[in-house]
This record gives C-alpha cells, sequence and structure tokens, in this order.
C-alpha cells in the first residue's frame, strides 16, 4: 500500500554567490495517514528546511514530496504550520486570529454562522474558548502557541506540521501543550511531523523518530519505533523500560554525532 505522505530522494542545496551548500542529500521516507512523526538532530542538519519543503515554502534541489498521490509544489491548506514563534496578528483578537484562516480556506464552503461554530469548535479543542476576546498582548505565551495550534487546526489539514512548537515555553507550560497535543491527536488521528531537539518530548509523543545526521548534506541517520501504547501517561513513562530504552536509543545517536563533529 501506499504511503499518505512519502518524502523521495530529496536533495536540497543553497546557492549564494559562488558557493553552493548542499543542506540535505537523498531524504526519502514514507509516512501513514494519522501516524505523529518526529524529527530530531543537531542544529544545521537542515530540520527545518525539510519541514519547509514538505510545506511547500521552499521548493526542494531534487526529488520531492507527494501527499495523497499528488506533488507538493506550493503551500496549501492540505499542511498547515505552527512555528516556534506564534505569528499571530497582535490587533487582531484571539477569536479573529482563527477566524481568518478559517474565512480564508471555507469561504466557499461554510456559511458565515457555521464558520463562526467551527472558530470557537477550533479555540474550545486548545482550551481557548473562554479567552477569544482577547488580544494576544492579554494572554501568555503557552496561550498563543494554543492559539496558533487552534488557528492550524481550523484549517483542517491533511498534515500537521509543528516547527519546535513548545521550544520557547517554560518547563510546565510546555508539558501541558504536550498533553493537550497528545490528546488532539488521538481525538482527531491527524498526520503529524513535528520538528523538535528534545528527546524526552519526542519519545513521549512520536510513533517514530527521524534522526538527523549532521550538515553539510545530511541524511536520515536511523528511524526509531516508538513501542508505546497510547493513550501514554508521561508519569507513568518515568520507569517504563520502553520508553528508557527508546530515550536511551535517541541520546546514544545524538551523543555519537556530536562526539563525532567534535573530532572532525
Amino acid at each position: 500500500m501506499s504511503a499518505y505522505l512519502k518524502l523521495s530522494h530529496i536533495d536540497k542545496s543553497f546557492t549564494r554567490g559562488d558557493t553552493t551548500t548542499e543542506v540535505l542529500r537523498q531524504v526519502s521516507l514514507d509516512i501513514g495517514k494519522g501516524e505523529y512523526v518526529s524529527i530530531i538532530g543537531h542544529s544545521g542538519c537542515g530540520k527545518s528546511t525539510l519541514l519547509n519543503i514538505v510545506a511547500g515554502l521552499t521548493p526542494a534541489t531534487a526529488g520531492g514530496v507527494i501527499l495523497e498521490g499528488r506533488e507538493v509544489d506550493s503551500p496549501g491548506p492540505d499542511r498547515a504550520v505552527v512555528f516556534q514563534n506564534h505569528s499571530l496578528l497582535p490587533w487582531l483578537s484571539v477569536y479573529d486570529n482563527v477566524r481568518l484562516a478559517v474565512d480564508k480556506v471555507f469561504s466557499g464552503l461554510k456559511s458565515r454562522a457555521e464558520r463562526h461554530d467551527w472558530t470557537l469548535h477550533n479555540l474550545d479543542l486548545v482550551q481557548m474558548g473562554h479567552a477569544k476576546d482577547k488580544r494576544p498582548s492579554e494572554v501568555s505565551g503557552g496561550m498563543k502557541q494554543r492559539v496558533g495550534i487552534a488557528r492550524a487546526l481550523a484549517m483542517q489539514p491533511k498534515v500537521l506540521l509543528l516547527d519546535e512548537p513548545f521550544g520557547a515555553l517554560d518547563a510546565l507550560t510546555r508539558a501541558h501543550l504536550q498533553d493537550s497535543v497528545m490528546q488532539i491527536h488521538a481525538t482527531l488521528g491527524n498526520t503529524v511531523i513535528m520538528i523538535t531537539h528534545d528527546v524526552d518530548e519526542a519519545v513521549l509523543l512520536s510513533d517514530r523518530i527521524v534522526m538527523m545526521t549532521n550538515g553539510p548534506a545530511a541524511h536520515i541517520g536511523e528511524v526509531l519505533e516508538v513501542a508505546l501504547p497510547r493513550p501514554r501517561r508521561r508519569l507513568e513513562l518515568v520507569t517504563d523500560p520502553t520508553y528508557l530504552k527508546c530515550r536511551e536509543a535517541v541520546l546514544k545517536f545524538l551523543y555519537e554525532r556530536h562526539r563525532f563533529v567534535e573530532a572532525a
């Protein structure tokens, strides 16, 4: 059976003047529908570049991305991105920031009342319905990220792309948002690709962890299956042998790569 999302032999190089830098080389990965995949690696290994290629924000130099049998060659509402920076419009309310995306995608498909209800539904999904009339400056960093996730989900994307969405948050807020994302994924069964530097986060949330080699010319070094049943509860996983084994495998991979760079 063909993959829901297929990354096929992706190369990516950037050229400035007479200098060409090869960022990615021969990256191939099949992702199933409803799968949660994390991509992890050291800084500069091209993780975000790969995510931007899937989003259609950056063209691949060679190879490509196929989503449900169709080539991805430009941005589209079937792939929604949540960045580390929430990217909310400061002059709009929480409600209007989400409604903007809803109107853009569903203006010809849903009535005004339906779009209103859909906006509220997605705010409730991330537990932000109570703050719908507030401006971004009036809510916390974690709440801003919840709104960003609500805006992405409101587009009903086939693939949700998360680029270190919790990286700028304090540990407690980060944990709460991770739990929320797990619950949303369980409820919606959406396909998720997440970029992260956090090993525990990757093991907690993912079905598979894709470990990238160091750049330049980074490629997939290993892919780890996370055979932990869902739902997952972080406190119960602290002593779980499978969790600890997965965590050890990722740390070992990253440590060996870091040692290789230091020795070069």
